[in-house]
């Protein structure tokens, strides 16, 4: 008979062996007498018992923070991660991370190479969730950062400590988490850029608790000295925001060190922000430029750093609540026009997604969406694998030969980490698509819920084997492409000429595989659908289609990007004494 703390230590180190094996990481350890053990404390004194997810970082770079490493999402820049849930660690409890945490890029502990690193270790705090359906589940709430576990306000890490692998590495090594990541600061207002924030009754209703909306916007030239002009609304989908950074009122800062942009191989990339940010700000407050209302939503979530805009099982009725409770507040407050044909629709990758499923599932509310390199919007190329024909995520298997599917290049086809490494790394942050990384997410809103509760798996996490069932769910529910097809009969008038997609031939995520499915199947529709797809030969995540520019200039255009396109659909489309002057000063 096996103690209960027992048994869930041998199943730990069950799932942790499998996932070693599937993915052909390092599985013995180095002629080791034991593995690294380490003891993970909480200092004595107030405070109450937490639960979460300790995420161990571990790091050859002896100059930095190991959780310093994980603002860059380059896979390349990151440490050894390993990961354990915990219950109950009280002020001066103690937990034990050891071959029961799941890691990445090596399974678990015993998998680390010989050597000197820096180790850190977070505390992912869980809250208990008990939503209105009647589930109960253990989440990690965003607290206004945008679901980034390492700097999350209240979380606790430890100190750096300096650490050597070795043969006689039995002993446990210690660390403390005496460190509490800090509040954020609030939400600045400028001339420009405004702040609002609403409770969304639908929202709170689903989660059992208070949740809340809120929304950047960029308010035109003379808003205030133009009381009775009434603005058209363009919603710029992004991932987490803390303003409208590419705005910028002021020249460069002569004084700016030059950084360099790893993702774009540029010097300086800095101050080209700085410098495209006040240019911006210049062509804004030109004398006869068209004035609207730019809007860039936070709704960050238990799971993801957004909602990708739509109702789902998992997430809520966060379409719903976007655009019937928080986009009306936003135009009675700064006096937007209210009306679809004077919305539109625009965003890159998860941003580009939401602008297109935006469009098609309020097509009446907004008059035209265009989707830049979008995650997959058709499910047989999500990413490069088609879930509905084959059979596995992680690999291509032949009678013989066994393929690993990759996840990430660049343009020259040089691949970054592999569908089952990716994957391995969510899961060594959170089981339960509770990593706050992309697949998780994909899972947590396109899927239904789980026995268990929580987002119901598309793939195993440890094989990579996929679920038809659940396939077929994404397909008739989020599959964007398929919708628009089945529904074209209803959907034909209101959304003709409304659609437009931009990718990079070699984008980083494959995502172009999607668009070229997508585009097949657009443009077989009757009666046609009247829209736009485009290709940036060669170009890299997020091309927006901008032919002359490369990506690293025109994604800081995008709220005048697409307004030639914008104002010609407005033109032809606006209903008979529509007002087209009042905001044209």
């Amino acid at each position: 008979m096996v103690g209960k703390a027992s048994a869930t230590r041998i199943l730990g180190l069950a799932a942790s062996a499998a996932l070693a094996a599937a993915a052909g990481l390092l599985l013995a350890s180095p002629g080791w007498a034991a593995a690294p053990v380490f003891e993970v404390s909480r200092p004595a004194g107030a405070g109450q018992a937490e639960q979460g997810r300790l995420i161990l970082l571990i790091s050859k770079d002896l100059t930095r923070e190991p959780r310093s490493h994980l603002s860059s999402g380059d896979p390349l820049d990151s440490p050894y991660v390993f990961g354990l849930n915990v219950k109950d660690l009280a002020p001066g409890g103690a937990a034990r991370l050891d071959e029961a945490a799941v890691g990445f890029p090596v399974a678990h502990l015993s998998g680390l190479p010989p050597g000197d690193y820096l180790a850190q270790v977070v505390l992912n705090r869980y809250e208990t969730f008990h939503l209105a359906d009647g589930r109960v589940l253990d989440l990690p709430p965003d607290e206004g950062e945008g679901q980034h576990f390492e700097d999350k306000p209240g979380n606790l890490y430890s100190k750096p400590v300096r650490i050597h692998v070795g043969p006689d590495g039995a002993a446990p090594m210690t660390l403390s988490l005496d460190q509490v990541a800090p509040s954020m600061p609030a939400p600045k207002e400028t001339p420009y850029v405004k702040y609002i924030r609403i409770r969304s009754e639908r929202l709170s209703k689903f989660w059992g608790r208070d949740v809340y909306l809120s929304a950047y916007v960029l308010v035109p030239e003379g808003f205030a000295s133009h009381p009775k002009a009434h603005y058209p609304l363009m919603v710029f989908h992004d991932h987490f925001v803390t303003g409208i950074p590419e705005f910028r009122t002021t020249p460069p800062d002569p004084d700016l060190k030059p950084d360099y942009s790893r993702r774009f191989r540029l010097a300086g990339y800095n101050r080209i922000e700085q410098q495209e940010g006040y240019a911006l700000y210049k062509k804004w407050i030109s004398p006869g430029f068209p004035r609207f209302l730019v809007v860039k939503i936070d709704h960050a979530n238990p799971y993801y750093d957004d909602s990708y805009a739509v109702n789902s099982a998992n997430l809520g009725p966060y379409g719903d609540a976007i655009n019937y409770e928080l986009i009306p507040a936003i135009e009675k407050r700064f006096r937007g026009l209210g009306q679809g044909w004077a919305r539109f629709t625009y965003g890159g990758s998860t941003g580009g997604w939401e602008a297109l499923a935006t469009q098609v599932f309020y097509p009446d509310m907004y008059n035209g969406a265009f989707a830049a390199c979008p995650d997959p919007i058709d499910f047989r190329g999500f990413t490069n694998i088609n879930i509905y024909k084959d059979p596995n995520l992680y690999a291509l298997e032949g009678e013989a030969l066994k393929v690993e599917q990759p996840a990430e290049r660049d343009y020259l086809g040089r691949v970054a980490i592999t569908q089952r490494q990716i994957n391995a790394m969510e899961l060594a942050r959170g089981d339960h698509s509770r990593s706050g990384e992309q697949y998780d997410i994909w899972e947590t809103v396109f899927g239904p819920a789980g026995a268990d509760g929580y987002p119901a798996p598309l793939f195993d996490k440890v094989t990579g084997q996929i679920d038809p069932k659940i396939a077929a769910y994404w397909r008739d529910h989020y599959d964007l492409s398929w919708i628009i097809a089945r529904d074209w009969k209803t959907l034909a008038p209101k959304l003709q000429g409304k659609i437009h997609i931009y990718v990079g031939s070699a984008d980083t995520y494959y995502l172009t595989d999607a668009v070229y499915y997508a585009q097949d199947r657009l443009e077989a529709l009757k009666p046609a659908w009247g829209g736009e797809v485009a290709y940036g030969d060669r170009a890299e995540h997020c091309w927006n289609g901008d032919p002359k520019l490369a990506n690293a200039y025109s994604r800081l255009h995008y709220e005048v990007q697409y307004l030639p396109k914008i104002l010609a659909r407005i033109k032809a489309t606006a209903p008979k004494g529509a007002d087209l002057t009042s905001w044209r000063y």
